[in-house]
Order: C-alpha cells, then sequence, then structure tokens
C-alpha cells in the first residue's frame, strides 16, 4: 500500500490517478496510523500549513527512512524534508541537510512553470530508463540547497543550475511533477512502485 499524505492544501487527484494506472494499491490520507509500503509527499500547498498538518508524524517518517520504506517528496514535499524554507517560518523535517531559497527573481520569472529538461547527473535508482534530457513539467518558485551535495542526481536550468532530484538510500525527491510530465514521470512513478514493491 503507498500513502499519499494531504495536507489538506488542495488537488492530489491526478498524482492518486497516475499511480492507480500504474495498478498499485494507493490511498490519500491526512495521517500516518496505518502501515505503508510507501509514502508520497505531494507538491500542493504553502510551506507553513503543510509543515503544520505533517510535524507531528516526523518520527515514523524517520523510522520509514531508517527502515528503507520508499518515500517520495515531490516539489513541496521534497522541500520540507530540509531544514528550513524561506517560504514559511517553520522548520522543516530536517531529514535531509540543507535548505530552500528563492529562485533568481532578478533573472527569471517567476513561478518557473511550464516543462523543461532534467540533466541527470549520476546513476539513479528512481530514474532508471529516463534519458538524459528528458523533459518534466514544473511549477515551482523555490529550489533546494542540500548541504551533501551528492545526494543530488538530477538538475535543470532556469537562470540558474539547481538540483531538481535528490536520492538519498530509499528516499527520493523531485521538484517537478511527475503526476503531469506523461509518459517520463510514468517511468519514474513506476520506478518509485516497484521498490514500494519490494
Amino acid at each position: 500500500m503507498i500513502l499519499i499524505f494531504d495536507y489538506g492544501a488542495g488537488n492530489i487527484f491526478s498524482l492518486k490517478s497516475a499511480i492507480e494506472r500504474l495498478n498499485a494499491n494507493v490511498k490519500v490520507v491526512n495521517s500516518l496510523d496505518e502501515s505503508f509500503d510507501g509514502l508520497i509527499l505531494p507538491g500542493v500547498g504553502n510551506f507553513d500549513p503543510a509543515m503544520r498538518s505533517i510535524r507531528k508524524y516526523k518520527k515514523i517518517i524517520e523510522e520509514a527512512v531508517r527502515s528503507e520504506v520508499p518515500i517520495l517528496g515531490i516539489c513541496l514535499g521534497m522541500e520540507m524534508l530540509f531544514n528550513k524554507s524561506e517560504e514559511g517560518r517553520l522548520k522543516g523535517l530536517s531529514i535531509l541537510d540543507g535548505e530552500v531559497t528563492i529562485l533568481p527573481e532578478k533573472r527569471v520569472k517567476i513561478p518557473h512553470m511550464g516543462w523543461n529538461n532534467l540533466l541527470i547527473s549520476k546513476d539513479s535508482k528512481l530514474l532508471k530508463g529516463l534519458k538524459n534530457n528528458s523533459w518534466l513539467y514544473f511549477v515551482h518558485s523555490y529550489r533546494v540547497k542540500p548541504k551533501n551535495k551528492s545526494i543530488v542526481v538530477g538538475e535543470a536550468e532556469y537562470g540558474i543550475r539547481f538540483p531538481v532530484v535528490v536520492e538519498y538510500k530509499n528516499l527520493f525527491g523531485t521538484q517537478f511533477h511527475p503526476e503531469k510530465s506523461e509518459k517520463n514521470g510514468e517511468i519514474i512513478l513506476r520506478n518509485f512502485i516497484e521498490m514500494c514493491r519490494k
């Protein structure tokens, strides 16, 4: 069973549908009171309200990371895995070391919205079968700045070059939205589902 955590912020129907199309058991929840084979933190909402709804489950998420249960953070969901964000005042989950900052407003239009190509920088379980320079769909104003650069497996360029895929053991994050990225996004979600099945 894959759980999608709903921060109460918006429509995550497209994400649930994308996973159901790949024949996986998926459920949208607003608490982590049941066991799961995989967890998705979706990319909908604002940092502080999302943190308020999930921070009480920090220990459960940390235990899942230790037990190598696959976890995928999408956009905001990835940003919350870090220590803090310029979007909010609350602390992040601090599962990954680093911060989240706004894209360079003087150089580019914000939000970064639409298709952009992915520059794959190293082998990745999540990106297996995806070609370098594949196009994916982005909607975001912020970027992650991990302290440990070795967790970055993919980048994109928009005014600057910045990380858009992180991977640490069975913990994954994408700045883009796989559920809105057609066939390329499907490859990524399929890889995640396969890891959950193992």
